[in-house]
């Protein structure tokens, strides 16, 4: 006997596989039509700073893809001869080999003498884009120093409300504290950048550290960008520890151990992998932060690499939001326009390298119950 569905079930089925591979398409098509922008209009500023010849950003594509089919071809070779045995060896292998394809193709192509001009070009005395200078290192080092004082400010923060709620917090606390933490997520980031410029930096940063610029300054925005990391990390972190198993809990406790005990030796160890993922999630949080940095930070036109969070400063975000306020902020050197996009790969790199490193770790320290 043959099953057989009717003629319109058959329709309809067909039709929701049409339209949900159409979706995916275009999700993959917005995708690669982001990330083509960001490649060309940053080879674009690079070209424009270097006075690159034109079709080197072609010999370019073309010495990194040879430098990954070598090393694909000498890792091959080398499992195939080898075994499982030389996967180590094969991993040196691969790598020696790609990085001598690669500067092999940079010295014949020309490619030394663009990373030469490159390198001077965006290490230049700060970040003032419309007069030519495009000192990368500033906006990176004011991102790090963001990221850092929202990290100092929000994993102690973020982890002891995870650690109350979830070990010590009654039933009836925890369902009123926990979302009104989640609600905190939900505040726009421009208010909390006025409350950083109103409150936390004539009432914390000026009373206690007397700044040279009393009006804005690196350690109110961070605090301010810790703040509002603060219920990410939480919620996450409260979700892990939440998820590990009663058993354990009870299995401390009946070999006599203390609450704090279990927390710290059975629980926080065995929820490692979901707080991981938390810290993951606050740093690329703390680094994609725009308006509160671009307002409570105070350099809105440039400013000068330093290592002072007591001093105006700017990130790579609030570097783009400011270029771009209105056409006349983008006016100047020619190449301005570009390095917003120049930026934005180099942010993309940054955060496609957290949340690859963020799951390698996971996946090492994950643990199954």
């Amino acid at each position: 006997m043959k099953l057989q569905t009717s003629r319109g079930r058959r329709f309809r089925d067909r039709l929701a596989r049409a339209v949900l591979t159409i979706g995916a398409l275009m999700t993959f098509l917005i995708t690669v039509l982001i990330i083509g922008t960001l490649a060309f209009d940053a080879w674009d500023f690079v070209r424009q700073v270097t006075e690159a010849e034109p079709g080197l950003g072609w010999k370019l594509v073309v010495v990194v893809l040879a430098a990954f089919g070598i090393a694909a071809v000498v890792g091959w070779l080398v499992m195939r001869i080898g075994g499982g045995s030389t996967a180590r060896l094969g991993l040196g292998l691969r790598v020696l080999a790609f990085v001598s394809v690669v500067c092999l193709g940079l010295t014949i192509v020309g490619g030394w003498r663009m990373l030469n001009r490159l390198g001077t070009e965006i290490t230049e005395v700060g970040w003032f884009p419309r007069r030519g200078l495009f000192d990368m290192t500033t906006v990176i080092v004011g991102t790090f120093m963001i990221v850092l004082i929202a990290m100092l400010v929000a994993v102690p923060l973020g982890l002891g409300a995870a650690v109350y709620l979830s070990e010590y917090a009654n039933p009836r606390v925890r369902r009123t504290v926990k979302p009104i933490l989640e609600v905190l997520a939900g505040i726009p980031s421009v208010v909390l950048a006025y409350f950083a410029i109103t409150f936390i930096n004539p009432n914390i940063v000026v009373r206690f550290f007397d700044p040279p610029d009393r009006a804005f300054s690196m350690l109110a925005a961070g605090i301010a960008v810790g703040v509002l990391t603060v219920p990410i990390i939480a919620s996450v972190t409260e979700d892990a520890l939440r998820a590990v198993p009663l058993s354990l809990r009870e299995a401390s406790f009946g070999l006599g151990a203390q609450r704090a005990q279990t927390t710290f030796r059975v629980v926080f160890p065995a929820g490692v992998s979901g707080i991981v993922a938390a810290m993951i999630l606050g740093i690329s949080r703390a680094i994609g932060e725009t308006m509160v940095v671009a307002i409570a930070a105070g350099a809105v036109g440039g400013a000068l690499f330093h290592f002072t969070p007591l001093a105006p400063g700017q990130t790579m975000t609030a570097a783009m939001a400011g270029l771009s306020f209105g056409s006349d902020q983008v006016a100047g050197n020619a190449a301005a326009f570009q390095s917003l996009f120049f930026i934005g790969a180099l942010l993309f790199v940054m955060t496609l390298g957290l949340n690859v490193l963020g799951d390698k770790l996971v996946t090492r320290v994950r643990e199954a119950y």
